[in-house]
């Protein structure tokens, strides 16, 4: 494997399952909760949408093997729902690219990174876990790691796809990574970086079969609808750049099948601004904008049209043929490119290291060629149902491969760290 630190050389990230070999099988250690009946203090921090679901799922396996648990930081609803308590709301660390959308929101995120680590000093959590948001949560840690805290960073920062240089600051910063990928845990290891593969969450919540027809019914669809999802993002800066072309190019594919129906799961805060760029687009037609039921719309639709992130992994686990795209500012594009490191951007084409769907990135996504893309799945089912089996059967696999008990693995590797 290739040393991570090397910065500009492509890093290779060996197939899922070239790489079980090295799970570590915590819970064979022991079953049982240790200090159970004690309150343990946990604070958490999550960014955007995909992290609060990351988190609520942990926060399940916490609570299981501390019933007395309490948890604090920054969240979201699904947090909120297991009882935690948010100092901030999640929303407020949601930021896109690296330019002025960053620039223009620095002194908020750092003041709110400030003053949440001067209250976790004066509180001393026994342990604190950042739930992803790399660039909000390894500066925190290491802070709090310094002052004797405990720290536990829950998604491995991807340091194999880009920004290799992450790694020394995750040695400083975290006492344990708790990873999603079968290949982390080794790829750390190289550089002292303790570990756990606990799979990926989304793996247990998605069934292996999809309920299609059943999906299809609660949305007022029939079974021989062909059906477009459009999921241009979770953050307003993703929506104020991809929703239009989106949506345009759902109108060209409406003017060359007109029976096409499309259904975008949007989040509830976004719901405006989405039909707003629908309105813009023309497309008024054969249009469902619902407010979330993200997994109902994959299980439900046929193709999806979808902005690059954890979305995708999930219409992969939902066994669908997408077309992966991502638009973002001039100066935010020009300093990605520099720092990837693979040829891939969409989870499912890195986890298969292959372009296993299409990926169409700024000014490659165009309306039109968004719209020819998907229409090739579409038609697929008729021409090559083949592409479509084998793309489905590659998911499957992946799907089998993250499947872990997560919430309780997690718990028990956060119990190793406790028990130093």
């Amino acid at each position: 494997m290739n040393d991570l630190s090397t910065a500009g050389r492509p890093t290779v990230v060996p197939p899922l399952g070239d790489s079980t070999r090295v799970i570590t099988p915590f819970l064979a250690r022991s079953a049982t909760p240790e200090g159970s009946g004690q309150g343990v203090k946990f604070a958490m921090v999550a960014g955007e949408t995909s992290g609060d679901l990351l988190a609520g799922l942990l926060l399940d396996g916490l609570r299981e093997r501390w019933p007395a648990m309490k948890a604090v930081g920054i969240g979201g609803p699904q947090m909120a729902r297991r009882g935690f308590e948010a100092w901030w709301s999640h929303d407020k660390l949601s930021v896109h690219g690296y330019g002025w959308e960053v620039l223009r929101r620095y002194r908020e995120i750092v003041g709110i990174r400030a003053q949440l680590k001067t209250r976790l000093l004066l509180q001393r959590p026994d342990v604190f876990i950042g739930v992803d948001a790399p660039d909000f949560n390894l500066d925190l840690e290491a802070g709090l790691k310094a002052q004797g805290i405990k720290t536990v960073h829950f998604v491995s920062p991807s340091v194999w796809a880009w920004r290799p240089e992450r790694v020394e600051k995750i040695r400083r910063s975290v006492d344990h990574v708790l990873c999603i990928f079968p290949f982390e845990p080794a790829l750390l290891a190289q550089h002292g970086i303790q570990a756990t593969y606990v799979g990926h969450p989304l793996a247990n919540v998605i069934p292996l079969e999809p309920d299609r027809s059943g999906a299809r019914a609660a949305l007022g669809l029939t079974d021989a609808d062909q059906v477009v999802a459009i999921l241009p993002g979770s953050r307003i800066s993703e929506i104020r750049h991809l929703a239009s072309i989106f949506f345009r190019a759902a109108a060209l594919m409406q003017l060359a099948q007109p029976a096409i129906k499309f259904i975008v799961p949007a989040v509830p805060s976004l719901k405006a601004e989405i039909e707003q760029a629908a309105r813009a687009s023309g497309l008024l037609t054969n249009l469902q904008i619902i407010e979330g039921q993200s997994h109902t719309v994959f299980a439900a639709c046929d193709v999806t049209l979808i902005a690059s992130g954890t979305a995708t992994l999930e219409a992969a686990l939902f066994k669908r043929p997408m077309v992966i795209a991502y638009r973002m500012g001039w100066l935010s594009w020009q300093i990605m490119r520099r720092k990837k490191l693979q040829p891939w951007v969409g989870l499912p084409n890195i986890l298969c290291q292959d372009f296993v769907v299409p990926e169409l990135l700024q000014d490659a996504a165009s309306p039109q060629a968004l719209a020819d893309a998907v229409l090739l799945w579409l038609d697929a089912k008729v021409t090559a149902p083949e592409k479509i089996a084998a793309l489905q059967q590659k998911f499957a696999e992946l799907h089998v491969q993250l499947q872990r008990d997560t919430p309780r693995i997690a718990a028990h590797a956060i119990q190793q760290v406790l028990q130093g």
